[in-house]
């Protein structure tokens, strides 16, 4: 679907996150990197479980699965790439989604969401949230279903994160 809407997806990103049309088409190829990455890892990760050594000659096996609902935040300076390789890691794992656009980037967002949509994801585990940062620590976060939050960028921001994260009850959110 990416490669497919390659045009229009160009267009907004020189639009909307002021990208050279170099930068913009590199963007749309590290997207669909990310995705065919974490549908690859997914398949090697969530097939069979590994099994352990163990010391004592008992079986010991590792395997994966969801935790719940994952906050995926992204930056405005990868508003497409980072957006939907945060978004294919959490749902391809298991998780649930509410993805966070950057402020400046809520257009290219949409598009990515809806051709999500398009592409077969279900509309009950992908939700796009469009609220300010300064709102999210104070609604989402807080949300007792949170399971886990994956974000780039500034320190600052990371910092708050964990602090809303660290003073809530319960088990430690990743």
């Amino acid at each position: 679907a990416l490669q497919q809407n390659m045009l229009a997806l160009i267009n907004l990103l020189v639009q909307e996150a002021h990208k050279t049309l170099k930068d913009a088409v590199a963007e749309i190829r590290e997207a669909i990197d990310f995705c065919y990455y974490y549908a690859q890892q997914a398949r090697h990760y969530q097939s069979d479980p590994f099994i352990l050594q163990g010391p004592t000659g008992e079986l010991n096996q590792l395997s994966y699965q969801g935790r719940g609902v994952f906050v995926c935040i992204s930056p405005w300076n990868f508003p497409l790439a980072i957006f939907l390789g945060q978004i294919t890691a959490a749902l391809v794992t298991g998780n649930t989604v509410l993805a966070k656009a950057a402020g400046p980037t809520p257009r290219i967002a949409a598009f990515a969401v809806d051709l999500a949509y398009k592409a077969g994801i279900p509309k009950d585990v992908l939700h796009l949230i469009n609220i300010p940062g300064s709102q999210l620590s104070e609604t989402v976060l807080k949300a007792p279903s949170i399971a886990g939050v994956t974000f780039t960028g500034s320190t600052e921001t990371a910092q708050r994160i964990h602090q809303t994260l660290a003073s809530k009850q319960g088990p430690i959110i990743p």
